[in-house]
């Protein structure tokens, strides 16, 4: 899903900056970890770039105005404004990136990354808008 308006991206220092922390965790530690292990070392390399981050923030759910119980919990909202969802499978599935894209609307935000580290020998992002 393309976020152009125009020519013009939402955000992109911010997507850059999320984008070479995410490389970084990629070229410290490859492939095969479980997605909680990319999860703590993204905490890690954001700290060191003065990324701000929510790690698994809760972002309510409601239905026809009324207020649900249940949650969604994408592992980071970055700048207070960007979803980050991570995997770490062989291939991202349309589920993935339906995930990414209720995140999103649950958020009232506009600019989702899915990142998957369990491709191979290299990273794989994936940006989506609203």
């Amino acid at each position: 899903m393309d976020d152009a308006q125009g020519s013009e991206l939402f955000f992109p220092e911010e997507v850059f900056r999320i984008q070479g922390a995410a490389f970084a965790v990629s070229n410290t530690i490859g492939c095969g970890f479980l997605e909680a292990v990319y999860q703590e070392c993204l905490t890690i390399e954001f700290g060191r770039r003065g990324v701000p981050f929510r790690a698994t923030p809760r972002l309510a759910l409601s239905y026809d105005g009324v207020p649900l119980q249940q949650t969604y919990t994408p592992d980071f909202i970055c700048f207070d404004a960007i979803v980050v969802e991570l995997k770490a499978v062989r291939t991202l599935a349309p589920e993935h990136r339906a995930q990414v894209l209720n995140y999103l609307k649950a958020g009232n935000l506009k600019v989702g990354l899915l990142i998957n580290f369990g491709a191979g020998a290299k990273i794989q992002i994936e940006r989506f808008a609203l």
